[in-house]
């Protein structure tokens, strides 16, 4: 049809209409949603919509150190990724961004030319281009590339004016939607922040007296004084608080309106909340009143009323076992003292009248007891060190029987009874340990003397003997002859070790407190054991075993490809190392031991950005804490999450008394776990033995998979497959298979499972075994009746496949 020069103005009106209508539900679509990633998208797809172009683009730069947004349209994913990762093509991207007004270029291959630029080849034909920057402000926020396929299809200028209307519109709506994520991440880090927080906090609102919101600490709280059918609200109306004057308030009588409509504040104040049956708990009261107003002046009405509850039941706890610790030792001290001032006091009242030999039997009491006080002052400042994970170490290869006979040696000199015989047994071929000779001689005599103090008189024996448990050696120390060796048994093993009864002189929580943290300090453990009737207590500490030489370029044949990349690659490069804590001092000690003792630290407080750093850093270790998710127990599905994305073991940092944590963690497949405070050599030597435990040169001894039936185990890909299809198993059920396929159709004892799939520590537990068995069982369909793959040995163990000869 053609059109009169009457009808021009008519026209272009229209066409003028129909660009502003187009560019308008073009605006309303993109200002439908505030989520910064639908926004850029719906960005791109309305340009490419209003020029009618074939491919859409839209960069957007990032946050410092961050990589640009690259959002596209009009191209299937495995393009969007080509076009991205091509070297020419970035170049050509970077030309673009730069540019400050619109580009509108009709053939990009002669404008590559004219820039002499190199040429490259998209995944897709690309022709006519048309670019415009998106400003915010006078500040460049990103830029909206246009593209068509078809050679001879050009953007016109009225494509270009529309565009770049467009693209200002974008640029509000971009910096809006990104205004609303940094809000949105500042609030979840808060509520995140707040939710972590060892310290009960509680939001009231002001008129009706209500708590509107509390954490997961309050909510702890409140469950150890409700009553099961009772709600948090109910239990306000039966609490009584008694306050630090002795003075007790019940709340039903005194509203909480009426206590917080007078706005206020308290600060540090003790006082301890008590439930009608009796239960209390005593806590440090904090309580801000949140004004009406703008912020700036604090005469507006009150509003809320924020109650924060630090809970000092732990620390009563730890401060009444310090006490009873320190009036251990200051005990201790009194009798080598008394002993001292008694022979002063003989000497000088009596000296002339005393025989030679007699004034030098009492040189010899003053003598050797200030040699008994110097050395458990030594002890005191040793634990000190252990205590704020100070207490140096330096491990090196060690020979046990030398480790052993230092100590026997210790022990005699600094006082051990005379006659009494220890024995000696150690494993043939037992290899070296990793330790520090002086320290660990040190607790050894801690413990001999330890076990000493409870024998009888007459003529008891001590024996000391050593073995290979894992990737440990153990050595054990048992008292032989006690007649009632189980009342020596500590009440706990903790970080102020008590013993009950006096026959240990009063040292024994001191010694066997240095003898836990040096223990710890190598990445060792202590554990205390019972050994029947007619045995006693048993003490065991656990080292890393040393194989092979740890210098750089040495080769060993026990040492799988991973180790030794590790160990030749040392110098160049860092492993490294995820450390996931939501405490920010403790993150920062972890950062700087990690570095000190050559791994890359990778740190996060936020749960959310863990498969991210694990997609883009793959860790060769994570260190995860056990606090992360709360105090109502560690999140089965994080630690899942992060042993099957990662790939690599995987220690838990706790506090101390979360055993139940510890022992969950272990049995979701953890490698080990740090007890707070730590000092850097522990964590150091925790994180060696738990990369070797996950290179494990015997679990990866067969690089082929194992067959049996429609069973098949892939080593290299850790993969478990029945009839073609993928059997999902928990770290530790896949390690207890594979150690059975290994020793395929022989049986594997108990112990052996238990100490090659957990650790040293879980020996005994059968039922952990039974458990995982039955969970491999299901999911195999395998029947323990009549089985085909997982057979029972009764009182002996477990046998995968048919039994052959040994």
């Amino acid at each position: 049809m053609t059109i009169s020069p009457s009808e021009y103005p008519t026209s272009e009106a229209a066409i003028l209409r129909e660009r502003l209508s187009r560019l308008s539900a073009a605006s309303l679509r993109i200002n439908e949603s505030l989520d910064f990633d639908t926004v850029l998208q719906e960005v791109v797809d309305a340009a490419r919509s209003l020029a009618g172009a074939r491919y859409g683009a839209l960069t957007v730069s990032g946050e410092a150190g961050q990589v640009p947004h690259f959002i596209v349209s009009g191209l299937t994913v495995t393009e969007h990724r080509i076009f991205w990762d091509l070297p020419e093509g970035r170049r050509f991207f970077e030309y673009l961004s730069m540019v400050s007004e619109p580009l509108r270029v009709p053939d990009i291959a002669l404008h590559l030319r004219a820039l002499d630029l190199p040429e490259f080849l998209p995944p897709v034909p690309l022709h006519a281009l048309l670019v415009a920057p998106v400003r915010h402000q006078g500040q460049g926020v990103g830029v909206i590339y246009l593209a068509h396929g078809e050679p001879g299809r050009e953007f016109s200028v009225e494509d270009e004016e529309t565009l770049v209307m467009f693209a200002s519109q974008a640029a509000l709506v971009i910096a809006n939607a990104r205004r609303h994520r940094d809000e949105r991440r500042a609030r979840a880090g808060l509520e995140t922040l707040v939710n972590t927080s060892p310290v009960s906090v509680v939001v009231f609102d002001v008129r009706t007296g209500v708590p509107v919101s509390f954490n997961r600490e309050a909510r702890r709280l409140a469950d150890a004084l409700r009553n099961p059918d009772q709600s948090p609200e109910e239990l306000l109306d039966t609490l009584t608080i008694r306050r630090a004057d002795g003075r007790e308030e019940t709340l039903a009588k005194l509203p909480l309106v009426q206590m917080m409509s007078a706005g206020d504040t308290v600060r540090a104040e003790e006082i301890t909340l008590i439930a009608p049956d009796g239960r209390s708990v005593t806590a440090l009261l904090n309580a801000t009143p949140i004004r009406a107003g703008d912020g700036e002046t604090d005469d507006g009405a009150v509003e809320s009323y924020v109650v924060t509850l630090q809970d000092l039941t732990e620390l009563e706890e730890l401060g009444r076992l310090r006490a009873e610790f320190l009036g251990m030792v200051s005990q201790q001290l009194r009798t080598p003292l008394a002993a001292v001032r008694g022979a002063v006091s003989t000497l000088l009242e009596n000296g002339a009248e005393l025989e030679p030999a007699e004034t030098r039997q009492f040189h010899r009491i003053i003598r050797d007891q200030s040699d008994r006080m110097r050395r458990l002052i030594g002890d005191l400042l040793d634990v000190a060190r252990i205590e704020t994970g100070t207490l140096a170490v330096a491990p090196a290869p060690v020979e046990v029987g030398e480790l052993v006979e230092d100590a026997k040696q210790r022990f005699l000199s600094r006082g051990g009874r005379r006659g009494l015989e220890i024995e000696i047994d150690l494993e043939p071929n037992l290899p070296p340990a990793l330790a520090d000779g002086w320290r660990m001689a040190q607790a050894l005599g801690h413990l001999l003397y330890h076990v000493a103090a409870g024998l009888p008189l007459g003529s008891p024996m001590i024996k000391v003997s050593a073995g290979r448990e894992g990737l440990y050696v153990a050595i054990s120390v048992a008292g032989l002859g006690s007649d009632d060796a189980s009342e020596e048994l500590p009440r706990r093993l903790g970080r102020f070790p008590q013993v009950d009864g006096d026959d240990h002189g009063g040292d024994a929580g001191l010694g066997l407190a240095i003898c836990r943290g040096i223990v710890e300090a190598h990445g060792g453990r202590l554990r205390v054991e019972y050994d029947g009737p007619d045995g006693g207590a048993v003490f065991t500490l656990t080292l890393p075993a040393a194989e092979w030489e740890t210098g750089v370029g040495a080769a060993d044949p026990t040492m799988t490809a991973a180790e030794t990349v590790r160990s030749r690659g040392a110098a160049q490069e860092r492993l490294r190392v995820l450390a996931i804590d939501d405490d920010p001092q403790a993150l920062r000690y972890l950062r700087d031991a990690l570095w000190n003792a050559g791994h890359f630290p990778i740190s996060t407080g936020d749960p959310e950005d863990i498969p991210r750093l694990i997609r883009e850093e793959q860790p060769h270790l994570v260190l995860l804490d056990a606090t992360l998710t709360g105090h109502d127990g560690l999140s089965a599905e994080l630690v899942l999450g992060i042993l099957e994305a990662a790939n690599a073991p995987v220690i838990l940092v706790t506090a101390s008394g979360q055993e139940e944590v510890m022992a969950h963690a272990l049995d979701l497949g953890v490698s080990d776990y740090l007890v707070k405070p730590f000092s850097p050599s522990e964590l150091a030597a925790r994180i060696r033995t738990a990369l070797r435990r996950h290179d494990d040169p015997h679990m990866a001894a067969s690089s082929r998979p194992y067959v049996l039936g429609d069973l098949t185990i892939d080593y290299a890909g850790r993969r478990v497959s029945l009839a073609g299809s993928a059997v999902t198993l928990t770290p530790n059920e896949y390690g207890l298979l594979a150690e059975l396929a290994v020793n395929a159709g022989q049986t594997v004892a108990y112990d052996q499972l238990l100490q090659r799939v957990w650790s040293p520590g879980r020996r005994g537990q059968r039922w952990l075994l039974r458990e995982v068995v039955k969970r491999i069982r299901g999911k195999l369909g395998d029947d323990a009746d009549n089985p085909a793959y997982v057979f029972t040995v009764p009182r002996a163990g477990y046998r995968l496949g048919p039994a052959q000869d040994a």
